[in-house]
């Protein structure tokens, strides 16, 4: 019988976030089936059995069945159960990480690029020790990177982590991968599962002119962002600064 995870309390906090418990199963099982933790074949323990598990209740367990069954990762067979039928979930691993997407005016999806420029280390500001939930004074990392889209700067963003989750993270900026989520869960077992976001709209500065070759005045677009562990615990934080004049932003966490 395949072994998966106790997430009651993990439930509970991501709850606060206003992400579905049915929905947390649900990422549980897929990333175990992404992972090869659970192969194509494996029968699941009963509905019962798995509420127990997961430390929720039986009609949270049901709809989480019923959804990944609907998207043929699962299927419900008579006398043998739930099983795992072997079906990539719709995204790959690699995918389910990249959530960020940007459509251009014609809604058309654009692939984009990033390029780290600077790689800081530093002490947390009563601010980033606040949303990451650590000691102010406490050591910090935190890189800069520009996006782009046919060679053309559309957004820069600053990212920033506490130093004790990544303790070995890269010491030169070109070594710092662009699917950052996904390195996170390679190289430190870091799952992002929650993000909240802050959207704006400002001015922008003279460093947003020189990243996204602006001509002053004009107007960005603002997202601060936290993202969150498997067990709801900030990880990053991050400020986006982008141009809409050619694309939109498009917010797809799967």
């Amino acid at each position: 019988m395949p072994e998966l995870p106790n997430i009651s309390s993990e439930a509970q906090r991501l709850g606060e976030l206003s992400l579905p418990l049915y929905e947390v199963v649900k990422r549980q099982i897929t990333e175990s089936i992404m992972l090869g933790k659970l192969e194509a074949g494996s029968v699941l323990p009963s509905e019962v059995a798995l509420s127990q598990t997961y430390g929720v209740a039986v009609g949270t367990i049901r709809r989480a069945l019923m959804d990944l069954t609907n998207d043929g990762i699962l299927s419900r067979r008579r006398k043998t159960g739930t099983v795992v039928t072997g079906r990539k979930p719709q995204h790959s691993l690699r995918l389910f990480f990249q959530y960020f997407r940007l459509h251009g005016l014609d809604g058309s999806l654009s692939k984009s690029v990033t390029k780290v420029t600077t790689l800081e280390t530093g002490l947390a500001s009563v601010n980033e020790a606040q949303k990451l939930q650590i000691d102010k004074g406490a050591p910090v990392v935190a890189f800069h990177r520009v996006r782009y889209v046919d060679d053309k700067p559309i957004m820069h963003e600053t990212l920033t982590l506490s130093r004790e989750r990544v303790p070995d993270f890269p010491e030169k900026a070109e070594d710092i991968p662009p699917l950052f989520y996904l390195h996170l869960l390679d190289r430190f077992g870091i799952r992002i599962s929650a993000i909240r976001e802050q959207i704006g709209a400002d001015l922008a500065t003279d460093e947003d002119a020189r990243w996204l070759n602006l001509k002053i005045p004009a107007a960005v677009l603002t997202i601060d962002e936290i993202a969150y562990d498997q067990m709801a615990v900030p990880v990053l934080i991050s400020a986006h600064r982008a141009t809409t004049a050619n694309h939109r932003y498009v917010n797809e966490v799967q």
